[in-house]
């Protein structure tokens, strides 16, 4: 291992560290699970759900399933609530690795080696200042749907205003092109 997974450098004797969830032994190497939680790590839950929502890969739908998993943990375990949460820490260790042998050509064997992986999802809520910052962002309108109403409607409004003054001068332009080929 090349470092602490769960940030044990700021572990303290009776404080939690968050609640997590895992998948053991699932049959699908670890290499293919790293991006997919390289996307969500860090991001709040309903933005890492709206993201493995959208991700195509296989990998997504398992990390889905142990966030949903973890988010469920906390909430009935420990009373958290789920709008204040957000994905501490996520990763994937690989589990014994199956061997089976495939028959080959006069009399020899190739091995065939089946991966599996252990995934492991830690969330945690958001700390005061974390939370206040998030919902400031979303108060402006970072990323809300009435923000880009609003920044729709004016570039609409200048493509109008452009569109206007190019018929204004070609209607002009036209006018004195006329005139001059008769």
């Amino acid at each position: 291992m090349t470092g602490p997974k769960l940030n044990e450098a700021n572990r303290v004797a009776g404080v939690p560290s968050g609640v997590k969830a895992q998948a053991r032994w699932v049959r699908m190497s670890a290499s293919k699970f790293r991006p997919v939680l390289n996307l969500v790590r860090g991001l709040d839950v309903a933005t890492a759900q709206d993201i493995l929502r959208l991700s195509s890969v296989e990998a997504a739908n398992v990390v889905s399933k142990v966030l949903a998993s973890a988010v469920a943990n906390a909430t009935n375990n420990n009373g958290l609530d789920a709008d204040k949460l957000y994905v501490k820490a996520c990763f994937a260790d690989e589990s014994p690795t199956i061997k089976r042998f495939r028959p080959r050509a006069r009399g020899r064997a190739n091995t065939r080696l089946k991966r599996g992986a252990h995934v492991t999802v830690v969330v945690d809520e958001l700390s005061a200042e974390a939370l206040a910052i998030r919902e400031a962002s979303e108060g402006t309108g970072g990323g809300s749907a009435a923000a880009r109403r609003r920044r729709v409607e004016a570039s609409r409004a200048r493509a109008a205003a452009a569109q206007e003054t190019q018929n204004t001068e070609s209607s002009s332009d036209g006018s004195t092109d006329g005139e001059e080929s008769k």
